[in-house]
């Protein structure tokens, strides 16, 4: 089957992609990228794409850049009578999955359609934000990468973990992070202001988390707001080492060394977004995604 698919390797994953490409024994497209001074980028695939291929273009900032060039992939491959499936490890607007303001556009609904319209007959995404936005996707894949994080954690060494949630929104996810590590886990009561975007955190926890090492476990971190006000409750409640895991690593600005001034040891996160974080593999979960659908 390997031989039938090929990956076309976007210019924001190139890694990713030789990673599932080697892992499936499948044909490798490298991409050519040019960005114009306006702006634009112009993409050219240096070989063919086949009868079956997987995009491969995580969609991390400059956001819009990384999702117009996998459209641009997935309409050259569609043209050429591929079987299209976007491998999109970070899902960029998976937040805007529903109006919550007056106003508001819906640009989960949109992207979703715009994926389908150039050429994409299937979607692979991991952790996506909002599981409310796969309903926007006609045939889209979520992986978990808890089992992949968790595994990591294993080989930390650590003392008498616990698992926290930075809010109760992420309650299920750190729950399937604590089964599988077999410790237990809390939740931090977050709010934050819709207008402003001000994050603030109950800085009462109810049971004693004193000398245990705490991992704060989330799907993204992104200007590291919620991170650091966690952080600072961890420490008011005299925990031992703080560690923050998750799937997609943005870091927006100076948030790693905001997140590291609030204590925090380390951020480990996958390689859906390349960068020194990125220290979990995902490659080999999303290459057996792909023989599934292809």
């Amino acid at each position: 089957m390997a031989a039938d698919i090929s990956i076309v390797a976007g210019p924001s994953s190139s890694e990713l992609a030789a990673g599932i490409a080697k892992h499936l024994g499948a044909r490798l497209v490298p991409v050519d990228l040019r960005v114009f001074p306006d702006g634009e980028s112009k993409v050219r695939l240096a070989g063919s794409c086949g009868r079956k291929c997987a995009i491969v273009q995580s969609t991390y900032p400059p956001s819009d850049t990384h999702l117009l060039q996998a459209m641009m992939m997935a309409k050259k491959c569609a043209d050429d009578g591929a079987d299209v499936c976007a491998v999109i490890p970070y899902l960029a607007y998976a937040r805007q999955d529903k109006a919550f303001l007056e106003g508001e556009a819906v640009t989960a609904a949109l992207i979703a359609k715009l994926l389908s319209a150039a050429g994409a007959r299937s979607v692979i995404t991991v952790d996506i934000h909002s599981e409310k936005a796969l309903k926007f996707f006609s045939n889209i894949t979520n992986i978990s990468s808890m089992q992949l994080l968790a595994a990591y954690a294993e080989g930390m060494k650590l003392k008498n973990v616990i698992v926290v949630s930075p809010d109760t929104g992420g309650i299920t996810r750190a729950q399937e992070f604590a089964r599988i590590l077999k410790t237990d886990m809390i939740a931090l009561k977050k709010s934050r202001d819709r207008n402003t975007g001000e994050v603030t955190v109950e800085q009462e926890i109810e049971v004693n988390i004193s000398g245990r090492d705490a991992i704060l476990i989330d799907d993204m971190v992104s200007s590291g707001g919620s991170i650091v006000k966690a952080a600072e409750v961890l420490r008011k409640n005299s925990v031992h080492r703080i560690y923050a895991m998750c799937a997609h690593a943005l870091l927006i600005g100076d948030a790693a060394s905001r997140i590291a001034a609030a204590g925090v040891q380390n951020v480990i996160a996958t390689n859906s977004i390349p960068g020194k974080h990125a220290l979990v593999d995902l490659s080999t979960a999303l290459s057996e995604a792909l023989q599934k659908i292809l």
